[in-house]
């Protein structure tokens, strides 16, 4: 079959609801229930919330896994360049053929009704993979938790909180413990639930709603820590102390990311391979990406290019950290963002570490921050800027003066999709 029929099958599925998001699983419930229930005959569920570091965190999990034998289905959102980047069945990438198969039945048992495509996709995953033996199943939440469309799952293994930041307020809440108590929402009665690094605002929160539902928790700081010791990662917990390569996703975040990971496979009981298999064999695209082939790439063969999804204040202040780690180089970014984000508070951080910015507009997304409104936002944050047409373009302009520029292309991730796309 070719890709079409699942593209075209997921172009349907976008006409089932007026709205792209519209957090309820009332919805959700429906449509399982029509198909028998495929949550409820999953692989045990690990259930990862969080603001920040989701996905890394849920790649590093699954090396571990992997690395001890197991083998894992992984669910994540959104995807960069293929829709079946969102499904990974048992250690693989669903094919077109399966996809295509599971897209139609969730769409004929939905029979018209009203369903959002993260809901409807998300019933889709699911049931693959109730169908196909595996030893754990990973569940990345698309927005918040508590009414987001993975968190149908009663009785997980474990649930997992990253860092909580401000982020999605529209839908969220525009204060920290709002977000922090809809994260919260997927913790699970009696069901421990391991969480990183906090504010003691969002920690407030996450501990009232675990002392509820009497959730163990392990927590960062109380049960675990992580840091970097003379080019090492170590970890502590009650059990002893591991020391680990740093890990091989960059930035510094990473090392509170890898904590979480290696506390959650210390829980399921993996030993210290498994530890250094999460960090040093993750792979998880377009955070801190080195572009080292494709077109862009040969346009600018003495610069250095880098790639990065994160588009938000906390992603922003991450970025800066490892910026500032990194030998000193002339730095420019090509920079476009959602009319949804705080532009501002993305921008602020990396000031000081930035020669100059190039804005752009995201191509083919109908959200996208106008590039001339992206510049008036980098220059008030104290970042000379300009805009520019597309992202080679400003590529070329950059290296015509300054050719072994370092060059990072950030803002969004359906920006870094566009580019995995088209310089793959």
């Amino acid at each position: 079959m070719s890709a079409q029929n699942s593209d075209a099958i997921l172009d349907r599925m976008m006409a089932l609801h007026p709205k792209v998001i519209d957090l309820t699983l009332d919805r959700m419930w429906r449509l399982l229930h029509a198909l028998d229930d495929p949550q409820d005959r999953l692989p045990p569920v690990i259930h990862i919330a969080g603001t920040n570091g989701k996905g890394s965190t849920q790649a590093m999990i699954r090396a571990g896994l992997e690395a001890a034998g197991n083998t894992v289905h992984a669910y994540t959102s959104p995807h960069l360049a293929r829709f079946h980047e969102r499904i990974r069945l048992a250690g693989q990438l669903i094919s077109e053929d399966h996809l295509t198969a599971v897209l139609d039945e969730c769409y004929a048992a939905n029979n018209g009704e009203n369903i959002t495509y993260f809901e409807i996709t998300t019933c889709a995953a699911l049931l693959a993979f109730a169908r196909t033996p595996a030893d754990f199943t990973l569940l990345e939440v698309g927005l918040g938790g508590r009414l987001d469309a993975t968190n149908v799952v009663d009785t997980p293994a474990l649930t997992i909180i990253t860092s909580v930041s401000i982020d999605h307020e529209q839908f969220l809440g525009n204060t920290l413990d709002k977000i922090a108590g809809e994260k919260a929402g997927i913790i699970k009665r009696g069901i421990p639930c391991v969480v990183g690094p906090q504010q003691d605002e969002a920690m407030d929160v996450i501990e009232a709603q675990a002392a509820r539902l009497g959730a163990p928790l392990i927590a960062y700081g109380q049960h675990w820590h992580v840091y970097e010791e003379r080019g090492r990662l170590i970890y502590q917990d009650e059990t002893g102390l591991l020391d680990l390569p740093l890990p091989n996703l960059p930035g510094a975040h990473q090392i509170q990311n890898a904590g979480a990971a290696i506390a959650a496979l210390r829980h399921l009981g993996k030993n210290e391979t498994a530890a250094e298999a999460a960090v040093t064999q993750a792979h998880w695209p377009a955070r801190m990406q080195r572009l080292k082939t494709g077109p862009l790439v040969q346009a600018a063969p003495d610069a250095e290019l880098w790639l990065d999804g994160g588009h938000n204040a906390a992603a922003g202040q991450a970025l800066a950290t490892h910026l500032s780690s990194l030998p000193k180089r002339d730095t420019y970014l090509v920079c476009g963002m959602l009319n949804t984000k705080d532009i501002g508070g993305y921008l602020s951080p990396m000031a000081p570490y930035v020669t100059a910015l190039t804005a752009v507009s995201i191509p083919g997304e109908a959200n996208t921050l106008p590039a001339e409104t992206t510049a008036k936002a980098a220059i008030k944050a104290g970042i000379s800027a300009i805009s520019g047409p597309d992202v080679e373009t400003a590529i070329r302009q950059i290296t015509q003066t300054v050719p072994n520029a370092r060059i990072l292309i950030c803002g969004s991730l359906y920006l870094a999709g566009a580019i995995l796309r088209e310089n793959g």
